[in-house]
């Protein structure tokens, strides 16, 4: 490290802010193992998207490299969702117990679920789990039409009944939730989660792109916590997290 370029301080692993949060879509274990073990001090967590973990094949090697690493992992939250319309959530917290998973994601970005229904799943596993707290729709008209007051209740209620961390919905496209269909962050959404009074500390921005990733650091900070990072993203998000990036060198 150059010490004289003053770079932004960033916590040591385990980190309480500026989480990395990558997805893994499915990738061949020879490419997940090799960008994990050469990155694993740049992420925080792994998820295995939405309900890719049934059908990945060597589910329990990826497991193992990360558990050999402590690098933490979950489950999409839309095999739980899944599992709740098919009245399979215990079948669901015993596939959890089995992968050893620290992390559960609750959401109901296409379900239906009311406020209070959500809230039950978020108290079901808090006693066992980590829960991260998913807020807003895959579908893009019905994220338009949930008016940010409602967003910011949502996340602060889902803190209440015991999730430790929210995150807000962009999908692995960043067409959806916080994101207009054409990509564009919607600003005024966004604004109000920051002016509310939740502790950003405890909010993950999805940002599956590099676009989402610089307004988030330039708008945040550079540890803000950002999830849905792809695999590709690792390197080139620290160095927007510490200004070595056109987008966020500061003059």
């Amino acid at each position: 490290m150059i010490e004289s370029l003053q770079l932004p301080s960033r916590e040591d692993k385990p980190r309480t802010s500026g989480l990395t949060c990558i997805i893994d879509s499915g990738y061949p274990t020879s490419y997940f193992e090799d960008v994990v073990r050469s990155h694993h001090p740049l992420i925080d967590a792994v998820k295995f998207g939405w309900g890719t973990s049934l059908v990945t094949r060597e589910i329990e090697r990826k497991i193992a490299i990360l558990r050999e690493l402590e690098v933490p992992y979950l489950f999409g939250g839309t095999l739980l969702e899944v599992a709740y319309t098919r009245d399979s959530v215990d079948e669901f917290a015993e596939f959890v117990r089995k992968h050893q998973c620290p992390i559960v994601e609750v959401s109901d970005g296409t379900i239906n679920l009311s406020s209070d229904e959500k809230c039950e799943l978020i108290r079901r596993f808090a006693g066992e789990f980590t829960v991260w707290s998913e807020v807003g729709y895959k579908d893009q008209q019905r994220s338009l039409d949930l008016p940010p007051s409602k967003w910011v209740e949502y996340m602060r209620k889902s803190l209440d009944c015991g999730a430790s961390m929210v995150l807000t919905e962009a999908r692995e496209s960043g067409t959806s939730g916080i994101c207009r269909s054409d990509g564009e962050v919607r600003f005024g959404l966004i604004e109000d989660i920051i002016g509310s009074e939740i502790d950003l500390g405890h909010v993950i921005f999805e940002a599956p792109n590099k676009a989402l990733q610089t307004y988030f650091v330039k708008r945040v900070g550079a540890n803000v916590n950002l999830a849905n990072v792809a695999f590709s993203d690792i390197v080139g998000l620290e160095t927007l997290r510490l200004g070595l990036r056109s987008d966020t060198l500061a003059p």
